[in-house]
């Protein structure tokens, strides 16, 4: 007998179904996605993903790069002792090894190589440890960087601008997040006047930085914006807890779903008005 769990469709297969419409353009396709994500038939993940794999292809390394001006370096003239609790605080697992200046980098070192100076510092030398940089332009597009990454093995890259200076660096997690998460806000989402995205069935989209007198506004509810400025700031502090996406609260008569959030702060989340009798204040995985 066959196992009912087999039978059931997978989004893959959910997602062929829907698209048995043909879309007629690139914008087509992203409404139909997300109209099947307000139908539940793509979850949070999975549309974030797609929409990531899609926008991958048409962005460029200057997109997603660390700027110059921000990029965490080792100048060559420090001592060990000097620089390991810049790698400590810092928590990077590569930084690039300059002489001098930024334009001027001598090669890449791996936080994991300085166990070797625990091990033998009187023969310990940084120069020895470096591993060769690997240069790219600024219009390199993603989807080629990350082939390249993985086909080299290699994390990070160095970004020149036309004239050959280093104008900032990026590594395989700054391509990977904007798949897995930093892509949710695209398609005209980053508009201040596009904090609040209205969907169907009652749901809107809103960036985790709305402030919550605007929030009132679009919605006709009466948030308290007294203890917290933000839409997040609210949401964080019912969970008692910064959510993962995915998680879900409901108080005052609507409920909260984090569509993306990181380490740090909820960048979106979906908010759907409850009926009356269904509004809870605990949160609900």
């Amino acid at each position: 007998m066959d196992d009912p769990s087999s039978l059931k469709p997978s989004w893959l297969e959910r997602i062929a179904h829907l698209l048995q419409r043909e879309p007629e353009d690139r914008d087509d396709l992203v409404e139909m996605l997300h109209a099947a994500f307000e139908r539940n038939l793509l979850d949070a993940d999975a549309l974030t993903m797609i929409e990531g794999v899609m926008s991958v292809g048409e962005m460029q390394v200057r997109d997603v790069m660390v700027p110059r001006s921000q990029m965490d370096v080792i100048d060559i003239s420090q001592t060990p002792e000097q620089f390991i609790p810049f790698v400590i605080e810092t928590a990077h697992s590569r930084f690039p090894v300059i002489d001098g200046n930024k334009d001027n980098v001598l090669g890449i070192l791996l936080a994991k190589d300085l166990l070797r100076y625990y091990a033998k510092k009187e023969s310990f030398d940084v120069r020895d440890m470096l591993r060769p940089a690997v240069y790219i332009p600024e219009s390199k597009h993603l989807n080629v960087l990350l082939k390249d990454f993985r086909n080299n093995r290699n994390h990070m890259a160095l970004v020149v601008d036309e004239y050959g200076g280093i104008a900032g660096m990026v590594t395989i997690e700054d391509v990977v997040e904007q798949i897995v998460g930093d892509i949710e806000d695209e398609f005209d989402y980053d508009e201040e006047e596009d904090n609040i995205i209205p969907g169907r069935r009652g749901h809107w989209r809103v960036k985790g930085i709305t402030a919550i007198a605007d929030l009132n506004e679009a919605l006709g509810c009466a948030f308290s914006d007294d203890e917290f400025d933000t839409i997040a700031g609210l949401v964080t502090s019912r969970f008692g807890h910064l959510p993962k996406r995915g998680e879900a609260v409901s108080f005052d008569g609507y409920r909260f779903l984090i569509l993306r959030a990181d380490s740090r702060r909820i960048h979106s989340l979906q908010v759907e008005r409850l009926h009356a009798e269904s509004s809870e204040s605990a949160p609900a995985a």
